[in-house]
């Protein structure tokens, strides 16, 4: 099974970019679709963004579009979000997800993540 670790949270001010990394282990990278989710304080977990595991298909929360880019390179095992634009309520933990056994150019639904990183903290303040 994979293993996930985020990197790249932290302290930005409203308007900032920030991008955050999550490298896998343990398995092979590009049998899994990968996603990013986020949890704020006092609120439920939702999905960010999602990318297939020929990273041919994206999807992403209708908060975030324009906004965000989830990318991933099956050579080094890694996804990334790239955050522009970031306003105070994206303040949460930001976690990496994956999901197997899915087909090539699927982004599975939310619920389908089987695997979980950490999450790392990002802070946007205004």
């Amino acid at each position: 099974q994979v293993q996930l670790v985020e990197s790249g949270g932290g302290l930005v001010q409203a308007g900032g970019s920030l991008r955050l990394s999550c490298a896998a282990s343990g398995d092979t990278f590009n049998r899994y679709a990968m996603a990013w989710f986020r949890q704020a304080p006092g609120k439920e977990r939702e999905s960010v963004a999602g990318i297939s595991r020929n990273g041919g298909t994206t999807n992403y929360a209708d908060s975030v579009k324009g906004r965000f880019t989830i990318s991933r390179d099956n050579a080094k095992n890694t996804v990334s979000l790239q955050m522009t634009s970031l306003k105070p309520d994206d303040t949460a933990v930001y976690y990496c997800a994956a999901a197997a056994a899915v087909g090539r150019s699927y982004v599975p639904a939310p619920n389908q993540y089987d695997y979980w990183g950490q999450g790392t903290q990002v802070t946007v303040s205004s």
